[in-house]
This record gives C-alpha cells, sequence and structure tokens, in this order.
C-alpha cells in the first residue's frame, strides 16, 4: 500500500514535469508575441489609405507624404519651374504619445486657399502660416504650412478631403528607373562646395541641411525631415547654369548675416517669416532665389551656410 502510493506520486511528479516541458515553449513565445499596443509603429497602412496615397519613411519612423503640383504651369523670370524646385506640397506624420504629429506644407494657387483652409479647419487640422516662398513667379502661388496633433488616421482624411478642392494631381505609377540624368552643370562639384550630397528628383538637385541643435514643437523632438532642414534646390537652366530656391531655417541672431551673405553673391531674399508656431528656439525661414552659374550659386549658398549651426 505504502509501495503503490510512493510509485503514484512518482508517476504523477514525471507527468508535472513532463508538462512543464511541453508548454512552457509556447508560453515564452506567447510572451514574445508583440500585441496590437506593443507593435511597430512604422505600420503606417491606416495613414496611407486616408491620404490616398503611398509614402516615404524617413529616419525617426517618421512617415512623408509628396504632392507634387504638376499640374501647375509656373514661369519666374523665364524659369518654368519643375515641381521638385518649388512646387512640392507635402505632409509628414510621426507619432507621439497623444498619438501622431503633422507638419506639411500645401502649395496652392490663389483661389484655392480659402476653400483648402475651410475645409482643414473642421478637420481640425492647424494652420501655422500663409505666405509667399517666390516672387514674380506667374501665376502667383501661395503656400500654406499645417502643424497640427491628433488621431493619425483623422488628420490624413481631413487633408485628402482638403486636396480634393485643389486640381493637385493624384498618385501617378511609380516611375520606372531611369539612368542618372546629365544636370547641365557639375553636380558633385556643387555637393563638394555646399559639403553635403543631394538627390536628383524630377530633373532638379535637392539639398537638406540639417540644423545641429533639436529643434522641438510642443516639447516634442521635430525631425529635419518634417520641415526644419535648410533646403537648397537647383534646377538646370542650361550652360552650366542653375536656378535656386530653398529656404533657411535660422536663428534669429542667423538672419542678418545670411541675408548680406546671400546679397553680397547675387542671390535675391525672396521672404522671410515663420512656419511654425510652437517651436524651441524659435526659428525663422529665408526664401532666395538666383538663376546663374551654378558652381558660384554654391558658393554663396555656402558662405550663408558657414554663418548657421548648420549640421557639418
Amino acid at each position: 500500500m505504502h509501495i503503490a502510493r510512493k510509485d503514484l506520486l512518482v508517476r504523477i511528479s514525471t507527468i508535472l514535469a513532463t508538462a512543464c516541458l511541453l508548454f512552457a515553449p509556447l508560453a515564452v513565445a506567447q510572451a514574445a508575441s508583440p500585441t496590437s499596443a506593443s507593435a511597430p509603429d512604422s505600420n503606417w497602412k491606416q495613414v496611407e489609405d486616408a491620404m490616398g496615397r503611398p509614402g516615404q519613411m524617413q529616419p525617426g519612423d517618421v512617415i512623408k507624404f509628396g504632392m507634387p503640383r504638376k499640374d501647375l504651369h509656373v514661369v519666374l523670370d523665364g524659369v518654368d519651374i519643375k515641381p521638385g524646385l518649388a512646387l512640392g506640397s507635402w505632409a509628414a506624420f510621426k507619432r507621439d504619445s497623444g498619438g501622431a504629429m503633422v507638419m506639411g506644407d500645401l502649395v496652392l494657387t490663389e483661389d484655392e486657399v480659402e476653400p483648402v483652409m475651410m475645409k482643414l479647419q473642421e478637420g481640425g487640422i492647424h494652420e501655422s502660416a500663409i505666405h509667399n516662398h517666390l516672387l514674380g513667379e506667374s501665376p502667383h502661388v501661395m503656400y500654406m504650412h499645417i502643424a497640427s496633433h491628433g488621431d493619425a488616421v483623422q488628420m490624413a482624411k481631413a487633408i485628402h478631403e482638403a486636396l480634393a478642392l485643389t486640381k493637385t494631381p493624384g498618385p501617378g505609377a511609380a516611375p520606372a528607373a531611369q539612368p542618372a540624368a546629365d544636370l547641365g552643370f557639375d553636380q558633385k562639384q556643387v555637393e563638394q562646395i555646399l559639403g553635403h550630397t543631394g538627390k536628383v528628383n524630377g530633373g532638379v538637385l535637392q539639398v537638406g541641411v540639417p540644423r545641429a541643435e533639436a529643434i522641438t514643437d510642443s516639447g516634442m523632438t521635430v525631425p529635419p525631415s518634417m520641415g526644419v532642414a535648410t533646403a537648397i534646390n537647383f534646377q538646370p537652366t542650361g550652360n552650366g547654369k542653375a536656378a535656386i530656391t530653398g529656404d533657411f531655417v535660422l536663428l534669429g541672431t542667423e538672419v542678418n548675416p545670411v541675408v548680406k551673405a546671400l546679397r553680397q553673391n547675387g542671390i535675391a531674399v525672396t521672404a522671410l517669416h515663420s512656419h511654425m508656431l510652437m517651436e524651441e528656439p524659435r526659428l525663422f525661414f529665408m526664401h532666395f532665389w538666383a538663376n546663374d552659374d551654378a558652381l558660384k550659386l554654391a558658393k554663396g549658398l555656402r558662405a550663408a551656410l558657414d554663418t548657421t549651426n548648420s549640421a557639418k
């Protein structure tokens, strides 16, 4: 009797030990499996659906949507402005503890400004600036900057509905890979002079130069891809020349040194204003224009960059 009871206890212990060995891997796998709450923030499919177009991931888990105004034919100083030079609407999203932050810049004709503003307001999207970036272009275009916090999908839906009131083209088919185009000026030398490499987008060389210090908005760090990097664009105009535009992102103490450097090098200052409302440190955005020898203009832009606290 005593022996039988002892044998029974041994059998029960063996069964329990076997069960632990069998189910332990399953428990570990379930604990390691991410739930919807802990899933990576890089899943932006619903936001892309709400925007009605695909986005491109940027450093810092930012998704950016480009919406070039290919429908517009804008001319300035005899130059047909390409979308990549100065007609590129965009919106960028980054998740935060309260949902997401969105920032962007919408390129609009004068008659589109009011209806777009009304639709954005109805959707809870805040405007942070409305102004020019260029001078003397025809037809005249305006730039509406947005900066808002909330539910990413709802904000994307509001932006999509606002853009539907404009003639902004929808997303086209992905372009086939093209061989590197000859810009008509020495791209590598321009990049060497500027001290930064760029990318060619639609026949325009685009160079981004981040600030060296961190930028925040309402206490949230704003990555350079959300509009706080100096943007410099070169569009070839023939015989080694290029039209340039973009904007310098500046502290107040840097504004006049940059104005001086640009003007001394034949580059016009076309606008000076804010793009944001709650940023720290306080920033100013200076837009510029010139059409001249590309290497000469690169040297002038570098002289201006050297007066700023830009990343090296």
